[in-house]
C-alpha cells in the first residue's frame, strides 16, 4: 500500500517539476510578482505618507515656560504661544489636520516641578495633542515628545506627559490600522489557497479532461491509495507555492511598510513558534487541497473546476479577514472548525499568545477533516458516473 501511494506521489511530483511552465507559473512568478508589486507600492506610498524632508514642525503651546520654548526653537521647531481660550479651536485644527501639535502645560508648571518630590503626590502633567493620520503631525509629536522626555530626565522625573489623556485626535476611520499580527493570517490563507487552486484542478479535472484518469483507475491499486497519493503530493506542491508567495511578501515588507516593518523582525519569534506555525500551515494545506480535489472530481474540465472552487475562495478570504477583528479565540470549540481554527492559531502565534492545546486540537481536526475528504475522493474515484461523465 505504501509503495502505491509513493508511486502516485512520485508521478505527480515528477509531472509538476518536469513541466517548466507549471514551475514558473506556480513557484517562481507568484513570489517574484508580489515582491515587485509590493516594493513599487511601498516606494509610492512612502512618498505619499511621509513628511517632506524640509518640513519644520510647528508646535502650539499654552502656558509653556520660556525654558521649554527655547529648547524647542533650539531643536529647529517653530513655536506659537497661545492663550488658554484658544484650546478648543486648536484641538479642532489638529483634528482636521490644519495644525500639527498642541502642547498644554499646567499654568504654574515651573512652580509645580520645583515643589514636586518624586514618589509623593501627583506630578505636573503635560498634554500633547496630535493627529496620527497626518505624517506631519505624527512627526511633530515624536520630536517634541523626545525633547520633553530628555528634559524630564534632567529634572529627575518631576513631571508626566499625557497622563490619562487621549492625545491622538485622528478620527477612528483615519487612524484605524491593521497590525501585522492580524494581516499575516489573511495573507497566508490567500497564498495557501492560491497554491492549492493552481495545482489541484489540473491534477484531477485535468486528467479527466485528457482521459488519462481512466488509465490510473484500471491499474491494480486501491482507489483509496490513489486518493491519498494525490492529496499528499498536491499538498507538497501547494505548500511550496504558498512559501514562494509568502517569501516575496516578507522580502518586500521593508519597502512596503517602511519603519513599521521592524515589528515583523523574525528574531522575535522562537523556534517553537516557527515549528507550530509550520504544522498549522501544513495541516491547512491538506484541508484546502482535499476540498478542492473533491470539487474537481465533480468537474468535467479544468475551467469548470476553477469555477466550482470560487465560492471556497470567498469563504477562505472571509475566514482570513476574521483575524483582523479582536484577538484569537480562547474557547476550544472554535478550534474544531476547519480553516477558521488555522486562522485563530496563526493569529495567536503572531501575537505571542500561542496555546499549545488549541494548536493540538487544530492539527487533529484538520487532519481528520482532510482524511474525511480523502475518503470522499476515494468514493468518487469508485463512481463511474462521476469519473467518466461527459
Amino acid at each position: 500500500m505504501r509503495n502505491n501511494i509513493l508511486t502516485i506521489m512520485r508521478k505527480e511530483l515528477t509531472r509538476f517539476f518536469t513541466d517548466r511552465r507549471l514551475v514558473l507559473s506556480v513557484l517562481v512568478l507568484p513570489g517574484l510578482m508580489i515582491y515587485l508589486l509590493y516594493s513599487f507600492m511601498g516606494s509610492a506610498m512612502g512618498d505619499l505618507f511621509s513628511a517632506e524632508e524640509d518640513y519644520t514642525p510647528l508646535v502650539h503651546m499654552i502656558h509653556a515656560p520660556e525654558s521649554v520654548s527655547f529648547m524647542a526653537e533650539e531643536a529647529g521647531m517653530l513655536v506659537n504661544r497661545n492663550n488658554p481660550e484658544e484650546k478648543e479651536t486648536l484641538l479642532s485644527l489638529v483634528e482636521t489636520k490644519q495644525a500639527d501639535l498642541l502642547a498644554v502645560f499646567p499654568e504654574d508648571f515651573e512652580a509645580q516641578i520645583a515643589a514636586y518630590i518624586p514618589g509623593q503626590g501627583t506630578a505636573a502633567n503635560i498634554e500633547l495633542y496630535y493627529n496620527a493620520a497626518s505624517p506631519e503631525s505624527s512627526e511633530a509629536y515624536s520630536l517634541f515628545f523626545s525633547l520633553l522626555d530628555a528634559y524630564e530626565d534632567t529634572l529627575a522625573n518631576k513631571f508626566d506627559i499625557n497622563r490619562e489623556v487621549q492625545s491622538n485626535l485622528a478620527t477612528e476611520k483615519d487612524a484605524a490600522g491593521l497590525t501585522f499580527s492580524s494581516m499575516l493570517p489573511l495573507l497566508l490563507m490567500v497564498f495557501l489557497f492560491s497554491g492549492c487552486v493552481s495545482v489541484a484542478p489540473e491534477s484531477i479535472a485535468g486528467e479527466k479532461e485528457r482521459g488519462s484518469i481512466a488509465t490510473l483507475l484500471v491499474t491494480p491499486m486501491g482507489r483509496g491509495q490513489l486518493a491519498v497519493g494525490k492529496v499528499l503530493s498536491l499538498g507538497i506542491i501547494a505548500l511550496l507555492s504558498g512559501a514562494s508567495s509568502f517569501l516575496g511578501t516578507m522580502l518586500s515588507l521593508p519597502k512596503l511598510m517602511g519603519e513599521a516593518a521592524a515589528m515583523l523582525d523574525a528574531s522575535v519569534y522562537s523556534a517553537t513558534d516557527y515549528a507550530m506555525l509550520f504544522l498549522v500551515i501544513a495541516s491547512t494545506v491538506l484541508v484546502l487541497v482535499s476540498i478542492i480535489a473533491v470539487l474537481s472530481a465533480f468537474a468535467k474540465t479544468v475551467k469548470e473546476a476553477s469555477t466550482m472552487v470560487m465560492p471556497l475562495m470567498i469563504v477562505n478570504m472571509l475566514i482570513g479577514v476574521s483575524a483582523m477583528f479582536g484577538s484569537a479565540q480562547t474557547d476550544a470549540f472554535w478550534y474544531c472548525i476547519p480553516l477558521y481554527n488555522s486562522v485563530q492559531c496563526m493569529s495567536a502565534i503572531f501575537a505571542f499568545r500561542m496555546d499549545v492545546s488549541c494548536i493540538l486540537i487544530t492539527l487533529a481536526v484538520n487532519l481528520a477533516f482532510a482524511a474525511l475528504m480523502t475518503v470522499v475522493l476515494r468514493r468518487l474515484f469508485n463512481s463511474e458516473a462521476v469519473m467518466f461523465s461527459r
